[in-house]
């Protein structure tokens, strides 16, 4: 019984961890817009309509400093701290955004 619990209790807790990507996109709002409409401090460029893999591309390409212009230093500063699934996860919700 006592292992039956643990696992519905580790279930419980996994779901109520799972990322979210609308959660992570709060920090990018107030730069990108709440729909990724804008340019960012009118010189970055417009995120929505954006595919998946052009969001995670660019997220990561941040990271390791071989993606971006002007914005690159600012850019890795929000982005570097993401795991791969909470990139994948804000991608994906960008990409809901219209």
């Amino acid at each position: 019984m006592k292992k039956v619990v643990l696992i519905l209790t580790m279930v419980a807790v996994s779901s109520l961890m799972a990322i979210d990507g609308a959660t992570l996109y709060k920090k990018c709002a107030a730069c990108h817009g709440a729909k990724g409409e804008k340019k960012s401090l009118n010189v970055g460029k417009i995120i929505q309509g954006w595919s998946k893999d052009e969001l995670v591309s660019s997220m990561k390409g941040y990271q390791d400093g071989t993606y971006g212009r002007s914005m690159k230093a600012l850019m890795k500063g929000q982005v570097d701290a993401y795991s791969d699934e909470q990139i994948d996860a804000l991608a994906e919700y960008i990409t809901t955004l219209k």
